[in-house]
This record gives structure tokens, C-alpha cells and sequence, in this order.
């Protein structure tokens, strides 16, 4: 079977992306959403040359732009000798297979670019195996147009189909055996951690949740006092790092797990569920927000979701609203009557809305200006204090 190109093995490349502008979607959103896919390019070491919308009732099913849309986008391409063109969507096989007749370059979706940044992140064996399931999971359905030669017929004897088998049945055949061998060898891991989970005996567990890139690592190791990997790129963080914490005497268990993300691709979630086992048997959740961010309540709500999708949206929240250092808004003239919006909205005013009616408790911090930090301790000491009270009712007096 012919080798699978991981974009992280070459050199930095020039990219353009592709969104569609829905209908009711203003095009600031469309905006932050391409803002975030550059930064998912970036990681990926492409550089973003240009950006190309249109605005659609919903994407076309068959080439996810109008075919006037995708004439200019390839033109464009062949005149400034653009490597690759990035949608904003997972395109479906037929979807790819259409809009590869017509560029001039490599087509990349919004999902095969996460699985890349994976694929170059993974460190331990165990999300190696993660990330490679999802990769094959999604690599399935769309083998026809991944390789050139498919077509070529198969000949001679030895082959399980006899003379004249598709290269193409082979190589589905090949890709279906790693996924169940993939998916045993997660079968296995699993049950060693979660004997391993096991062996931690009633310590009460903290997980630190929140879309990617919002400080939970930088977080993680201001509490544990540990050297956690943290920079600012989308990603950071894939393996699961538990730490053991003790405040006042009073030990608990602290991790850190992979940050969400709009759109997160659903090959991910099933391949990460075992992962996020961290999460759903927590008694905390610390959901760390970045405030600075123009969408940030956007970003909460998909936390929100995910944490549904992984049965984990019960559990008790500690919202800490991270990185006001780089919290910024525009100050309404005197004489503007019109509506403030979420733009004109000082730190004070949105501590105000609706986070103060909201029945969660909350902070706000600097992560990287150390802000607040001790308050933020305190309280979380304060919850793991309770927790721990009514799971050992008699070993108060200890606290």
C-alpha cells in the first residue's frame, strides 16, 4: 500500500483557506473561525497567503463552494504556485474528489489537518495509537482519491481475489486489519490504566478541562508545582498528566487532558474517550476560559458539548476565566447611543452579566502574570476540602 503523506514532514508551506458564510452568520464569526483555522495552519507549519469566503444557504454537496468560487480559488492557486488549499469543513470523499479535479494543489479538509497536528504531536505510544486509529478511521471511506495508482488492476496469482483484485480492495483491506489491530491494542492499554486508575485509592480527582490553547498546562503547573509542556500553539498537550497535589495537608489528584475544539473531529472523540476516563470519573471539573478571546462563550459551549458527548456534563465546574492580562475592548463614545455589544464591555462590566447570575463558582486569573493565583488555590482547596468531608466525614478534624 502506498505510503500516507504526513504534512509535518516537510518544509513550510504557502496555504489559502476556504470558509462558507451561512446563512444568519455575520462575518465576524467567519472571521474568528478562519483566525482559528490559520492557527491550526500555523501549527501545522503552513503560512496562510490568502483567505477565500462565500456566503451559501449551506455548503454545496458537491465541490462545498459555487463552481465560479472554486475557479477563482484555483486559479488564484496556479498563479501564485499556492502547495495547498485548507477548507474549513470536514469535506465528504466525494466532496474532496470533486474539488481535487479542479485545483492545481494539494486539498487538505479542516479534519485531516487536526489528525495531522496530532499525528506530529503524539508522544506516548498510547495517543500514538489514538491518533493512528483515528487517521485510518477517516482515511477509510476516502482511500479512491488518496492514491494515483488505485485504479490499476492487480494481476498475477497470490492475491485474494485472483487475477484482476483493485489495488484499491487490497489496500481497504489492509487499512480495516490495522484498525482492529489498533483497536486491540487500545483494549489493552485501557485495562492497564484503568487498573492503574485503580490503585489511586479514594484521593479526591481534580481534571482540568477547556478548549485548546486557553493555559491549562501553564495552570497545571502552578498548582502541582510541576514542568507540564505548555506553549502557545493548538495542541500542546495530548497525552493525560495526573499529578499529585497536597494543600494544607489535604491530598488530591490533579490532570491535565487534551483541549476541545470547534469541530473536533468525531474519529477523534471515539479514539480519545479512554483518554478523557480522567475526566468522566473526576469529582471537579476546573473549566479554564480564555477571557481575552473574542469568542471565549462560544469556546465555553463547546466544552460544554463535548463534555455531553464524553457523559462527563454532570459533574460539579469551577469556570476559571484565564489570561485577563490580555483582556481588551473598545470604550463607547459618550454621545453613542447605541446597544453596547460585547466588544464595548470592560473586565468589570462582563464580571457583571451574565457570569455573576450564572450558578457557578468562578475566577479570574493571569496564569502568566501569577494573578490571583493564591486566591485560586484557596478556593480550590476549599472544594476539594468539601468533597473529601463527604467522602470521610470523620477525618475532619484534619483540616
Amino acid at each position: 500500500m502506498s505510503e500516507i503523506v504526513n504534512t509535518q514532514e516537510v518544509a513550510k508551506r504557502d496555504a489559502v483557506l476556504v470558509a462558507v458564510i451561512r446563512d444568519g452568520q455575520e462575518s465576524r464569526k467567519t472571521d474568528e473561525f478562519l483566525d482559528e483555522l490559520e492557527f491550526l495552519a500555523e501549527t501545522a507549519d503552513y503560512t496562510t497567503v490568502r483567505r477565500f469566503t462565500q456566503r451559501l444557504p449551506q455548503p454545496s454537496s458537491r465541490i462545498y463552494v459555487g463552481p465560479g468560487k472554486l475557479e477563482e480559488i484555483a486559479q488564484w492557486c496556479r498563479d501564485n504556485e499556492v502547495d495547498t488549499v485548507i477548507f474549513d469543513d470536514e469535506l465528504s470523499p466525494s466532496q474532496t474528489r470533486n474539488i481535487e479535479k479542479e485545483m492545481p494543489c494539494r486539498v487538505l479538509d479542516r479534519t485531516r489537518l487536526i489528525l495531522d497536528i496530532f499525528l506530529s504531536r503524539a508522544q506516548t505510544a498510547y495517543a500514538k495509537t489514538q491518533v493512528q486509529l483515528a487517521h485510518y478511521e477517516y482515511m477509510l471511506p476516502r482511500l479512491a482519491g488518496m492514491w494515483t495508482h488505485l485504479e490499476r488492476q492487480r494481476g498475477g496469482t497470490g492475491t485474494r481475489g485472483g487475477a484482476g483484485e483493485r489495488e484499491i480492495e487490497t489496500d481497504r483491506r489492509i487499512v480495516r486489519n490495522r484498525i482492529a489491530k489498533l483497536k486491540e491494542d487500545l483494549r489493552k492499554i485501557d485495562r492497564q490504566m484503568a487498573v492503574q486508575r485503580s490503585n489511586r485509592g479514594q484521593l479526591v480527582r481534580v481534571s482540568l478541562v477547556g478548549y485548546t490553547n486557553v493555559g491549562k498546562s501553564t495552570l497545571m503547573n502552578l498548582i502541582s508545582k510541576s514542568e507540564v509542556f505548555a506553549e502557545n500553539k493548538l495542541f500542546a498537550t495530548l497525552d493525560t498528566t495526573v499529578r499529585k497535589v497536597v494543600f494544607d495537608n489535604l491530598p488530591f489528584l490533579l490532570s491535565d487532558t487534551v483541549g476541545f475544539i470547534r469541530k473536533l473531529p468525531t474519529e477523534l472523540i471515539e479514539s480519545f474517550k479512554s483518554t478523557l476516563d480522567e475526566v468522566r470519573e473526576a469529582d471537579l471539573l476546573v473549566h479554564v476560559v480564555d477571557i481575552s478571546h473574542p469568542g471565549f462563550e462560544e469556546q465555553i459551549d463547546v466544552v460544554k458539548q463535548t463534555l455531553r458527548d464524553i457523559g462527563a456534563a454532570d459533574k460539579p465546574v469551577f469556570l476559571v476565566f484565564n489570561k485577563i492580562d490580555a483582556y481588551t475592548y473598545i470604550k463607547k463614545e459618550e454621545d453613542d447611543l447605541t446597544p453596547a455589544t460585547r466588544e464595548n464591555m470592560s473586565l468589570d462590566d462582563l464580571k457583571k452579566s451574565w457570569i455573576a447570575k450564572a450558578n457557578t463558582p468562578c475566577i479570574f486569573i493571569s496564569a502568566a502574570e501569577r494573578t490571583n493565583i493564591e486566591k485560586l488555590r484557596s478556593d480550590l482547596y476549599g472544594m476539594v476540602r468539601e468533597i473529601h468531608a463527604g467522602r470521610y466525614p470523620f477525618n475532619n478534624f484534619l483540616y
